[in-house]
């Protein structure tokens, strides 16, 4: 069975999901990603292509394993001056 991740997004990510924080099943962060762009769409997947993602707070790779209570976070770039 697959564990509950929380995932967390933030700027773009958050406002092209309309949540900043939901739980994801799944046994890799890319399950936890594919997951999150079936719920959430083209406009997410648009955002996630430019992100970095983190898995509790280290880089993450789409074959990190994650387990119950982990939590991965997406970072899109910081725009601004």
């Amino acid at each position: 069975m697959d564990a509950v991740i929380t995932l967390r997004l933030f700027a773009q990510a958050r406002e092209s999901a309309g949540t900043k924080s939901v739980g994801v099943e799944g046994e890799t962060v890319g399950d936890v990603l594919d997951e999150a762009v079936h719920r959430f769409g083209d406009p997410f997947a648009a955002v996630l292509a430019g992100s970095k993602v983190w898995l509790n707070g280290s880089p993450a790779e789409r074959a990190d394993i994650v387990g119950e209570g982990d939590e991965v976070a997406v970072l899109p770039p910081v725009s601004g001056g």
